[in-house]
C-alpha cells in the first residue's frame, strides 16, 4: 500500500510491502526505488502509472528491499555503543575512548586530553548524559558556523535549535528557523558544515530544485561527497 501524503516503512515480513509513492508530473519515464538512511522506502514513477503497475514493481523487488533493511538493522545494532572503559564515541569524526573514573572532583561526564570521562557512579544514566553533552556542543558549535556561512551565503536564519532526531539532521521551517539532530556532532567537520549550508539554502529556495543545489554548490563545490559520505555512513552517527 502506499500514503501520498507522508512517508511510512516498508514492513519486512509482512502480506504487502508499505512505502512512499510519489507521483511526478515531470516528464518521468522509468519507475525508481530508494531506501532512504532513516529506512523508509521511496518509489518515484511517472504521474498516470497504474496502482497495479507500482505493485508489480515492489513486489518484483520485495526480496532485495528486506536484504537491504536487514542489512542496515544489523549495521545500526553493531554501531551503538556500551558505556564500558575503552569504548569509543565519535566527535566531529574522530573516535575517542571513554574512561571511567571516581575522582571526588569529577564531572559527571567530560572530555578531556581526548578521551570522555565518565563518572561511575553515573553508568546508568550515560546514555543521557552523552546527548546532553552532544546537544550544548551542537548549539555552541553550530552557531558558530552558521553566523560564518550565513555571511557567504548573505542569508540569516530566524533562530536555531537542537533536536533528537535520527535521522532528519537538519531541517529549515517556513519562517526561516533550522533545526539540528545533535548526532551530526559524531560527523566530521567536512559533513557538518555541508548539513549547515544545504539548511541555510533553503532559506532562499524551499525545495530541492536546479536553483537550490547550485546555491549550495557555488559554496561548497564538493558537496556531493559529503552528501554520499551522509547517506552511506549515517548510521554510524547513532548511540
Amino acid at each position: 500500500m502506499a500514503d501520498p501524503d507522508g512517508p511510512m516503512t516498508f514492513q519486512p515480513g509482512s502480506d504487502r510491502p508499505v512505502y512512499h509513492l510519489i507521483r511526478s508530473r515531470k516528464r518521468r519515464k522509468t519507475l525508481s526505488l530508494q531506501i532512504r538512511e532513516d529506512g523508509r522506502v521511496v518509489i518515484r514513477v511517472p504521474y498516470h502509472t497504474p496502482a497495479s503497475e507500482v505493485e508489480r514493481f515492489i513486489r518484483e523487488r520485495r526480496s532485495w528491499v528486506e536484504k537491504k533493511l536487514s542489512e542496515k538493522e544489523e549495521a545500526i545494532r553493531k554501531a551503538q555503543r556500551v558505556f564500558v572503559s575503552g569504548e569509543k564515541f565519535l566527535y566531529l569524526g574522530e573516535r575517542y575512548p571513554l574512561e571511567i573514573g571516581d575522582g571526588e572532583k569529577m564531572d559527571p561526564l567530560a572530555f578531556s586530553f581526548g578521551k570522555f570521562l565518565l563518572h561511575r557512579k553515573c553508568v546508568a544514566k550515560a546514555r543521557d548524559l552523552f546527548i546532553e553533552w552532544y546537544k550544548k556542543e551542537a548549539k555552541e558549535k553550530l552557531s558558530e558556523r552558521l553566523a560564518y556561512y550565513s555571511e557567504r551565503l548573505c542569508l540569516s536564519p530566524n533562530g536555531i535549535r537542537i533536536t533528537s532526531a535520527r535521522s532528519r539532521w537538519g531541517s529549515c521551517s517556513r519562517d526561516d528557523r533550522l533545526s539540528f539532530s545533535w548526532r551530526i556532532m559524531m560527523a566530521s567537520l567536512n559533513v557538518i558544515d555541508y548539513l549547515l549550508i544545504h539548511e541555510l539554502a533553503h532559506i532562499k529556495e524551499k525545495n530541492h530544485s536546479r536553483r537550490f543545489w547550485c546555491l549550495v554548490e557555488s559554496i561548497m563545490p564538493d558537496y556531493r561527497v559529503r552528501k554520499l559520505w551522509l547517506r552511506q555512513n549515517g548510521h554510524l552517527l547513532n548511540l
